[in-house]
């Protein structure tokens, strides 16, 4: 008997703690996105809270920054709500103007970001994206597409130049298969729209490892950011492309992040 209770109270506390599973039907994507929302220990209907969303990278899934560096215990540490969108194996997070069904960026910015708004008790001073690779270039983006609905966006090994990797990770389906001469390899990213982001005067961090593949292009955003002046923090340092590196620059993100918070 003594035994059974323990393990009921031990399925109670794991259930009370455990991610919330939301399953939409979008209009905007072609299949149904599945979201994993981690809410911290001292979460309750009363107080808001700051919220982040991570994106991750191609080929991935919601699950993929999870099995990196236990959602549950960063979001009981910090104090975010932690949410992690699926986004679908290659989307780039963008809206594609050659897939009419493929428009994540409507998809995020009409349906989750305000479904989320709505669900939970989230603090509108403090809401932030970061992501990693594919969902690095992808945080960038969105955080450039609107800088207004976010405190601070950040990127870890993000593949923020689109024309140099043109025939690669789905992206040409996505773009239309242009050449990679084509000015719409500039129009969807990162680096040839950093501009945008001088009259939001807001603060970014972005890495990447110095053996990654995307280190030359974090590199030249850096170089862009301070031509620029902008609020940029770029992190360089030794690591490559995996998960080894994410499980470390995580923890320097969301340090970033907690320190904008007043």
């Amino acid at each position: 008997m003594k035994l059974s209770l323990v393990t009921l109270l031990l399925f109670l506390s794991g259930s009370l703690l455990a991610q919330d599973q939301l399953v939409y039907q979008s209009k905007n994507l072609p299949k149904p996105d599945t979201t994993w929302v981690f809410k911290p220990k001292n979460y309750n209907e009363v107080q808001k809270l700051p919220v982040i969303y991570l994106l991750h990278g191609y080929s991935g899934n919601y699950k993929q920054w999870n099995n990196i560096m236990d959602a549950q215990k960063y979001a009981d540490e910090y104090g975010f709500i932690i949410v992690c969108p699926d986004g679908l194996f290659d989307s780039w997070y963008l809206n594609s103007p050659a897939k009419k069904d493929w428009q994540y960026e409507n998809f995020f910015f009409d349906e989750l970001y305000t479904d989320i708004k709505a669900k939970y008790k989230v603090d509108d001073q403090y809401i932030f994206i970061s992501g990693l690779s594919m969902g690095g270039h992808g945080a960038l983006h969105l955080f450039i597409k609107r800088p207004e609905l976010f405190t601070s966006a950040g990127s870890t090994s993000g593949g923020v130049k689109l024309r140099d990797f043109s025939a690669k990770y789905g992206l040409s389906a996505l773009l239309g298969n242009p050449s990679k001469e084509d000015k719409i390899w500039d129009e969807y990213s990162v680096v040839p729209n950093i501009h945008k982001l001088q009259s939001a005067n807001k603060p970014f961090i972005f890495d990447c490892g110095s053996e990654d593949f995307f280190y030359t292009y974090n590199n030249e955003l850096k170089q862009k950011a301070d031509e620029l002046k902008l609020k940029a923090t770029y992190i360089s340092q030794p690591g490559a492309h995996n998960k080894a590196y994410w499980t470390q620059s995580i923890k320097q993100q969301f340090a970033f992040f907690k320190n904008q918070i007043k």
